[in-house]
This record gives C-alpha cells, structure tokens and sequence, in this order.
C-alpha cells in the first residue's frame, strides 16, 4: 500500500518484450545481493533498466565494505551481476553496461530490515528471545523512532506448539499513510524450526 507514497518501487523499467526473463532477472540479482553483502548490511537492491544499460542502486549500513580498497569491492559486485544475467540470459552480453550505486543508512537503528536481521542472528544464537526483543525496542526508541512493533510466529523458545507473540512500545498506525512506516519480515531458522520475525517502526511523518 505504501509503494508509491514514501516508499519507491524497487524495480524501474518498462518491457513489451522480454518482461518474464527480466522479472526473474531482477529477483535473482536482488536475492544473491542480499546474500553476498549481509555483512555490509545492506537493506534494500533497486534495479533501473536502461535500453543498454542497468542501473543497480544498493542501500548499506557499511557502505566501506562494498566499495573497497580502491573500489576493487564495486567491480567485484559487477561481476557477480554479470554473471547472474549470463545465467538467465543464456546469451553474449557484453554491449550491457552496469552502473552500480551505493547508498548509506544514515540511521541502522530506524531500519526494520537491519532490526528484524539483528533479532534474527540473535534467536539463531540461541539467546532468549523476550530479553533479545526487549533490548531491540529499547535501542529502537533510544535511536528516535515514534513507536516500534515486533511479532514472532512459529516454535518461539523450541516450544511444540507454534505461538505468536507480539510486543509493541509508542504509536504504530498501520492504517493510515500519512506515517511513514517502516516494514520487514525475516526467517530465523532455528533448531526446532523456521520461526518468522516482523518489525514495523514508526519514524516521522511522510513528508
């Protein structure tokens, strides 16, 4: 409901040919990049198609880690991109240009991908989960949030029987869209099962 109010679509382009190929392209490429730079902490991939050109648009906590000495972290990137779109392309594409961007969280604590991702590496380290949410929430507010919402669903704690449970601190209006809201949802895989992490955080009002 949000995209398009504050939050921007994150595939750009129009296709009258080829839509499939590029829609498994763009899902491809934005799965291996949330995988490959988890550590950069990066949050979201925006992919913008140009006749002959790609413009690939990252959004990181540590933005040193995907640069690089002397940028030599962007070019491996761009080879790991090209590499994608041979795979699916099945074809000789060296006329395709990569234009690769990144950009910086300016606040880690207001972003619910890097807070739901925080929670998560934690359940898998086997920490009490009421205590792991609980420090969350209290760094949320601290970093200046409004309100913040945590729901975990599944074998919480490696009961036998999955539960939800759901903890909230401030104003979390997820009915309106005057609020800029902030969602993400993250697996934690854990010894008894998947147990599934959602954050909304409620930063200022959408300008």
């Amino acid at each position: 409901m949000r995209v398009g109010e504050f939050i921007p679509w994150k595939s750009r382009w129009f296709s009258e040919k080829g839509f499939k190929d590029y829609l498994v392209e763009d899902i491809k490429i934005r799965k291996a990049l949330m995988e490959k730079l988890k550590l950069a902490g990066i949050v979201s991939v925006e992919i913008e198609r140009l006749p002959k050109s790609m413009v690939i648009t990252m959004t990181v906590s540590r933005p040193g880690v995907v640069i690089g000495r002397g940028g030599s972290g962007i070019e491996d990137v761009k080879r790991f991109v090209l590499d994608i779109i041979r795979e699916v392309r099945k074809k000789n594409i060296d006329d395709l240009k990569i234009d690769l961007r990144v950009n910086e969280v300016k606040n880690p604590e207001l972003s619910a991908h890097l807070v739901a991702s925080r929670i998560v590496s934690e359940l898998e380290r086997r920490m009490p989960h009421r205590r792991v949410v609980t420090k969350t929430i209290e760094r949320v507010m601290a970093g200046g949030a409004k309100g913040i919402k945590v729901v975990l669903g599944g074998r919480i704690g490696g009961a036998e029987i999955s539960r939800v449970e759901k903890f909230q601190e401030g104003s979390v209006p997820t009915q309106t869209l005057r609020e800029t809201i902030d969602y993400a949802q993250v697996p934690a895989l854990l010894k008894r099962g998947y147990v599934g992490v959602k954050v909304w955080i409620h930063k200022k009002e959408a300008d």
